[in-house]
């Protein structure tokens, strides 16, 4: 199975009163010029959102933050990972994982994106390297 892999930085932000601040939030960003591998919103409690931003650049994202007064958490490491659809592929990553002591904090993902799917896998640091390796098999 070839994997397409790349280790991630997110950051995560919390927006009071979804609507109007994460529009605010995301314009801001975007008026910067920053991009995005993804991102995840996340309802906490009723008004309260929070935003995980795997921003490309994450020094562009972390200098946008401290300009426009954002609170950024992180930056966390997490593992984006593309491949070809076929049934027990996600199976397959997770088992290679396990065997090789590696835990998966957090997943997402979406298939049949051209025929392809892609996953985020929240890890620590520590475990990407690892991960990559045990991976690119």
């Amino acid at each position: 199975m070839t994997l397409d892999i790349l280790q991630v930085e997110y950051f995560n932000i919390m927006v009071d009163d979804q609507i109007t601040n994460a529009s605010e939030l995301l314009s801001t960003i975007a008026g910067a010029g920053v991009d995005f591998h993804a991102f995840k919103a996340i309802p906490v409690k009723p008004n309260r959102t929070q935003f995980a931003l795997f921003a490309k650049d994450s020094s562009k994202m972390t200098d946008i933050a401290k300009k426009s007064g954002l609170e950024l958490d992180g930056p966390y490491s997490a593992l984006l990972i593309k491949g070809n659809e076929k049934a027990g592929a996600l199976a397959d990553i997770y088992k290679r994982l396990s065997q090789a002591g590696i835990h998966v904090n957090e997943s997402c993902g979406i298939a049949d994106i051209n025929a392809g799917y892609g996953v985020i896998l929240y890890i620590t640091q520590e475990d990407c390297g690892k991960a990559m390796a045990v991976l690119k098999i």
